[in-house]
C-alpha cells in the first residue's frame, strides 16, 4: 500500500494542508482563509475551536477527497501553528477564551515591566536569555492571572497552538522542545524539564505540556478525532512545532551558517548556528537580538525572532490605497497584490525620496518596543500610492538588513540566505531584499511552506527519511536571485536614515501613545 504524509499549518490569516507521497512530491494541496481579531489596540486573538481545530478538520477532509486516497494510507500527521500563543483550556481541552496570539499581542507590557523590576536585569538575562518582551508566553499567563482570574482558576493547561492541535488529535499534552525552551522561558529548564522553582509565579508545573522533539511520535489519532477529521483512528502523530520552524525545515534550514527569513503577516527569521549565541545589544544603534536556543535539528542552535509587520503592512497599504483593485479582484479581476507588485517595480530604489518605518503595530525584533509607531518621511505632493507601496516593501527590507548587520556585529555573518512565505510571490519585494542583503537569495518552490515542512517532519518521524540531512537532500533546489551592486550601495548609504528615524523619534512616539 502506497504511503502518504500529511502536514497541516494554521497561519495568521490562512490555514494550509499538504499531502505528500513516498517520493515527497505533493499529492494534494488546499487552503482555507480565516480572520484575526483585534479587540483592543495591541490585542490579537483567534478562536482555537472554530479556527484552529475547525480548519484542521476541514483540510483533512478536503485533502483526502482531493487526492482520492484512503485515510489508512496516511502514514503520519504533522502540524504547526502560528508562533507561540497562550491558550487556556479546561480538563477536556476546551478553550476557555480566545487564544492570545504570539509576539504581535502586546497586552502584557505592564507584566513584562513588572517582571523586569521584580527579577532585575541580571536575573532576567539568566532566566529569559533576553530582555522580557511581548514574545514571552509567560508574561501572558501572568496577564491572565491578574486580569481574568475566573478563567485562570478554571485552566487545566496553558497551551500553544501546535500543542492544542496535537492534544485534539491524540489526547497527549506535549510541546516541541525548541518552542518550550524559547518562548516559554522560564517555565522550562535547559534540558526541557519543567522549571518547578520558577513556575509558581505564573502557574502550576502540571499546567504546562511535556517537552518532546518535534519529530517524536507522541500518539495516534483517537476515534473521536477520526470522526471529526476523516483520518483513520490509530494514525501516528508527531509532536508538531511552530509555523516558522516548519517552514524553515521545508526550505532546508538544517545546517549552521544558513539564515532563513519568512515573509508572512510578520517577518520571522531563524539563523542556524553550531554554537550557542547569547543576547546582544548593538552599540551602533541597530537594535538587539535575543539569545539563541536549541534548534529542532539535534546538535544545532538558532537565533530567532520576528517583527510585527510584513504582510500586515502591505495588507494595510492594499486596503487603504488599492480598494478599487481589491473590489475588482473580488469580482474576478486581477489580484490586487499583483497590481501592487507591478507598480512597486516601476518605482526606483529609494521610492523617490520616501522612507517608511514599518512599526504600525509596534515592533518586536530588533527594537522590542511595543510603543513604536510607523512613519512616512520625506512625503511630497509628487508622491502617490506607488511610492508609498514601494516604501512599505523597502521598510521591511531595511528591517531585514538591520538583522543582517546584527549578525555581522556578532561575528557570525551568514553564508546562505533562504526566503519563504507569501511575500516571495512579490518579485519586486524579493529583489529589494536581495539588493539590500548584497548576497544571493534562494527562493524555494511555492509548495515549500509550513505545511510541507510538517509533512516532511512527519515522514522523518515515522522513518521514511533517515535524517535531517536526508530531508534536505530530498528538497528541490529552488531559484536564486542575484543582487544589483549599485542598488546595494544605495541602500547601504540610506539605511542610517531609516535607523535614525526611529532612534531620534522614539521618545516622541512613546509620548504620542499616552
Amino acid at each position: 500500500m502506497k504511503r502518504y504524509f500529511l502536514g497541516i499549518d494554521i497561519g495568521t490569516f490562512e490555514s494550509r494542508g499538504i499531502l505528500i507521497d513516498e517520493s515527497f512530491r505533493v499529492a494534494a494541496d488546499a487552503s482555507v482563509p480565516h480572520g484575526m481579531d483585534n479587540p483592543q489596540p495591541g490585542w490579537f486573538e483567534q478562536e482555537a475551536e472554530a479556527v484552529w481545530w475547525g480548519d484542521l478538520c476541514k483540510l483533512c477532509r478536503i485533502l483526502i477527497k482531493q487526492s482520492g486516497i484512503r485515510p489508512e494510507q496516511i502514514a503520519c500527521v504533522g502540524t504547526s501553528a502560528l508562533g507561540t500563543d497562550c491558550l487556556p483550556v479546561d480538563e477536556q481541552c476546551r478553550p476557555l477564551r480566545p487564544a492570545i496570539l504570539y509576539g504581535i499581542d502586546a497586552r502584557a507590557s505592564e507584566e513584562a515591566a513588572w517582571l523586569t523590576e521584580h527579577y532585575g536585569q541580571a536575573r532576567v538575562q539568566e532566566l529569559f536569555g533576553h530582555p522580557i518582551c511581548s514574545g514571552d508566553t509567560a508574561t501572558k499567563i501572568l496577564w491572565l492571572r491578574r486580569h481574568e482570574p475566573e478563567i485562570y482558576a478554571k485552566t487545566a493547561y496553558f497551551l500553544t497552538g501546535s500543542s492544542f492541535l496535537t492534544v485534539r488529535l491524540t489526547g497527549k499534552y506535549v510541546i516541541d522542545q525548541s518552542l518550550a525552551k524559547g518562548s516559554f522561558r522560564p517555565l522550562y529548564q535547559a534540558d526541557g524539564s519543567v522549571n518547578e522553582a520558577e513556575c509558581g509565579l505564573y502557574c502550576r508545573p502540571d499546567q504546562i505540556a511535556a517537552c518532546a522533539w518535534s519529530t517524536d511520535i507522541v500518539g495516534t489519532v483517537t476515534p473521536e478525532a477520526a470522526a471529526q477529521t476523516g483520518l483513520a483512528a490509530g494514525t501516528p502523530v508527531i509532536t508538531g512545532t511552530g509555523d516558522s520552524t516548519a517552514e524553515a525545515i521545508s526550505v532546508g534550514l538544517v545546517e549552521p551558517g544558513t539564515a532563513f527569513f519568512q515573509y508572512g503577516s510578520s517577518m520571522f527569521y531563524y539563523y542556524c548556528t553550531d554554537h550557542f549565541v547569547g543576547s546582544y545589544v548593538s552599540p551602533q544603534g541597530n537594535g538587539a537580538l535575543k539569545g539563541g536556543k536549541a534548534f529542532t535539528v539535534p546538535g544545532t542552535y538558532c537565533l530567532g525572532d520576528g517583527t510585527n509587520a510584513a504582510g500586515t503592512l502591505t495588507r494595510w497599504v492594499r486596503d487603504l490605497l488599492y480598494s478599487k483593485e481589491l473590489e475588482a479582484e473580488k469580482q474576478g479581476g486581477e489580484n490586487a497584490y499583483a497590481v501592487m507588485a507591478r507598480e512597486a517595480a516601476a518605482v526606483p530604489p529609494g521610492s523617490d525620496g520616501l522612507i517608511m518605518l514599518p512599526y504600525i503595530y509596534g515592533e518586536r525584533s530588533p527594537l522590542q518596543d511595543a510603543e513604536a509607531t510607523g512613519m512616512l518621511f520625506g512625503l511630497k505632493g509628487t508622491h502617490g500610492r506607488a511610492q508609498i507601496n514601494r516604501a512599505a516593501l523597502e521598510a521591511v527590507g531595511y528591517s531585514t538588513y538591520q538583522h543582517l548587520l546584527l549578525f555581522e556585529e556578532l561575528g557570525v555573518p551568514p553564508r546562505r540566505i533562504i526566503t519563504a512565505g507569501g511575500g516571495t510571490k512579490n518579485a519586486a519585494w524579493m529583489q529589494i531584499i536581495c539588493d539590500m542583503a548584497g548576497m544571493p537569495l534562494t527562493i524555494p518552490e511555492p509548495f515549500q511552506c509550513s505545511s510541507y515542512g510538517d509533512a516532511m517532519l512527519a515522514a522523518l518521524g515515522v522513518g521514511a527519511l533517515e535524517s535531517f540531512a536526508a530531508l534536505r537532500a530530498a528538497l528541490p533546489q529552488g531559484r536564486i536571485l542575484q543582487p544589483d551592486r549599485k542598488n546595494h550601495e544605495f541602500y547601504q548609504e540610506h539605511y542610517p536614515i531609516f535607523r535614525d528615524l526611529y532612534l531620534e523619534n522614539r521618545d516622541r512616539m512613546h509620548r504620542m501613545q499616552k
